[in-house]
């Protein structure tokens, strides 16, 4: 089956994003962390690929983002934009690496962007690192923001559940949805909250809005692409749609190559020197 029609092979670019928000064209991202996956999404059709911290889960077994390094990350980022040819492609700056002073955060930026070949880098957080963020901006690194549930902040919520449904917590969401907005972030992620404050969000800021667990009214949607292809079975949250049962087909396939060997069926003299 072939992916997504698509009608524009140009590179996509930060402003493309912002273009794709005034015309009311959605973006489609997906999170990737290696080379061949990378290079599949982006040929189905993919606007934007996500080198999530969550590679800390993915890829490790990890129980929470916290663990991932600069050094994890630049090594993820550096295979998918291997294999990348047109989807913007967005790293995230790790837990620590933003957080103890502006100018650490700026030099890390500094160094994500130049050994990894990333189009843009994503960080957690807003009022209270908007400084950091203004810093990596005015280096000339665009940035996408990240509210609601920040999983770098999962200890300080006690958990994985939905932000922002009370009035306080609502405001200040807008406020720093707003200050990242000032600051130039040209798009903004915002992770399980209320689908009506996600709307309002995307209605009051310029940048685009990418949503999980926010609902539709967002300028466009992110999963992590094991979650949506089905590959990892124990996770299925509310805000889950499966698109795919990869890991019933990687099982069958791999059930069906172990048996070839144990009978002797493969390799067959065709597929012998």
């Amino acid at each position: 089956m072939a992916g997504y029609l698509i009608t524009d092979q140009k590179k996509i670019t930060t402003k493309r994003f912002l273009e794709m928000k005034q015309n009311g064209d959605k973006i489609a991202m997906l999170t990737a962390y290696d080379y061949t996956t990378a290079s599949i999404l982006d040929a189905a059709g993919v606007d934007s690929i996500l080198i999530g911290d969550s590679a800390s889960n993915i890829m490790v077994g990890n129980a929470t983002t916290l663990p991932m390094t600069v050094d994890q990350m630049i090594y993820h980022a550096r295979c998918v934009t291997n294999g990348v040819k047109r989807a913007l492609i967005i790293c995230d700056m790790p837990f620590g690496s933003y957080q103890i002073s502006r100018e650490e955060g700026i030099r890390n930026a500094c160094r994500i962007m130049k050994e990894s070949g990333v189009d843009a880098l994503k960080i957690e957080g807003g009022i209270e690192i908007i400084d950091t963020i203004k810093g990596i901006i005015d280096a000339g690194i665009p940035v996408c923001g990240h509210l609601g549930l920040t999983p770098q902040s999962v200890h300080k919520f006690g958990g994985y559940g939905v932000r922002a449904k009370d009035e306080a917590e609502a405001e200040k969401l807008i406020s720093d949805a707003l200050a990242l907005d000032k600051a130039g972030c040209f798009a903004i992620t915002l992770e399980k909250v209320p689908a009506a404050l996600a709307t309002e969000v995307t209605r009051q800021v310029k940048a685009a809005t990418i949503g999980i667990g926010a609902g539709n009214g967002c300028d466009g949607q992110v999963l992590v692409y094991a979650d949506a292809l089905g590959m990892n079975q124990g996770f299925k949250p509310k805000f889950l749609r499966i698109f795919a049962n990869m890991a019933e087909v990687m099982t069958d396939g791999v059930g069906d190559y172990v048996r070839a060997v144990k009978d002797s069926t493969f390799p067959a003299e065709s597929e012998s020197y």
